[in-house]
């Protein structure tokens, strides 16, 4: 699936000639390469994600919700990151609205008409408030449904990140922080779900993972915020405490039963003797960062 095309994703790719009579195995070295040229696009957008994902930062901590505006390929991208914050960060589900031109798709059928369907974007945007990041996403940076979803946002006073993969995209008039990453043309002229959507890909990881780092969410490279809702997650929660709490597995298990399922005061009360409300206390008064938190108990910093 494509999005809007635009002159750079509809170039034909010097590699392209003869590409379907090339055996399987020359296929398939030729896509990887693409894709791995396509990553290295985010590369020279550091500063631009730093500054993103201080918005997002910014956004929750004042109570509101990132929004993710866009159409086809670009839109699936921005659910595949928003849907796994609340698993990997504990971010409640209702702080992510994923804005999809023409609503998520529940089989493969997904129109290309809907990405021209301003007055839907128009409607969505309007529940955008000013403690609001909106993560806006166009491989052309001029899909209707994105621009004018960006364009309400920025008027309703939100803060707007667009990300495109086209210099000087229409959209990146209404950004705050406008990435751009310049991914070579496409292998299948067009075909935006390759390296356009792979680079958006992992510049929305990016951007997310660093959220939850600088809200204080990711301990030595822990989930610390983790959701413990199955098996799986209540055995890696159970790990996490007993190895920065350095407890034995019992106590950890105690702990964590005693909180519920949460992480942070769990490692809390297993680091010291304190009660579910002594824990939580802590992490509030220190922005529930757990390092910070554990330095209140602590003498020594943690490295």
């Amino acid at each position: 699936m494509s999005t809007t095309s635009s002159r750079q994703t509809e170039t034909l790719h010097g590699n392209a000639k003869g590409l379907d009579l090339q055996p399987d195995g020359a296929i398939l070295e030729q896509l990887l390469a693409s894709q791995l040229q396509a990553l290295q696009a985010t590369a020279s957008a550091a500063s631009e994600l730093a500054a993103a994902a201080g918005l997002m930062v910014q956004s929750i901590r004042a109570g509101g919700r990132l929004h993710y505006a866009a159409a086809g390929s670009s839109a699936l991208m921005g659910l595949a990151d928003g849907a796994e914050i609340p698993g990997t960060f504990g971010l409640t589900a209702d702080r992510i609205a994923i804005h999809m031109a023409g609503g998520v798709p529940h089989d493969g059928k997904m129109p290309g008409h809907t990405e021209d369907d301003t007055a839907s974007a128009i409607t969505a945007a309007a529940e955008v408030k000013p403690e609001d990041a909106v993560i806006a996403i166009s491989a052309s940076g001029s899909t209707p449904y994105p621009l004018a979803f960006a364009k309400v946002a920025q008027d309703n006073g939100a803060s707007v990140i667009c990300i495109a993969n086209t210099a000087n995209a229409p959209m990146f008039a209404y950004a705050d922080v406008a990435i751009h990453l310049d991914t070579p043309p496409e292998l299948i002229a067009g075909s935006t779900r390759l390296g356009a959507a792979t680079a958006q890909k992992a510049t929305l990881n990016m951007l997310s993972t660093l959220m939850g780092i600088r809200l204080g969410h990711v301990f030595d490279g822990m989930m610390v915020n983790v959701v413990a809702d199955n098996d799986k997650l209540r055995s890696r929660a159970e790990g996490i405490v007993r190895q920065i709490a350095d407890v034995t597995p019992t106590l950890a298990a105690e702990c964590l039963l005693r909180a519920h399922g949460a992480v942070k005061p769990a490692v809390i009360m297993a680091s010291d003797t304190l009660s579910l409300e002594q824990a939580n206390q802590i992490l509030d008064e220190t922005n529930g960062d757990l390092r910070a938190a554990l330095r209140h108990l602590r003498p020594r910093p943690l490295g």
